[in-house]
């Protein structure tokens, strides 16, 4: 049930970025400067998201320590 909420989540999550996309495309010379902040912010949460994914140490402590 969780899964199929995050699934969702994810696909609004999508499209509303591709329309976002096109819309500045639209405004071509202004909408650049737009474009180019999103895919910075883009970059920037992939870096987070795979090194957290990969951070061994958050995993046992998150299951090991008492809190």
């Amino acid at each position: 049930m969780e899964s199929i909420g995050y699934f969702l989540i994810g696909i609004a999550a999508l499209c509303w970025m591709g329309l976002m996309f096109f819309g500045m495309l639209k405004a071509f010379p202004w909408g650049v400067i737009g474009l180019i902040g999103i895919i910075g912010v883009g970059i920037l949460f992939m870096k987070v998201f795979v090194e957290r994914v990969d951070n061994q140490e958050d995993d046992y402590y998150s299951h090991n320590v008492d809190k």
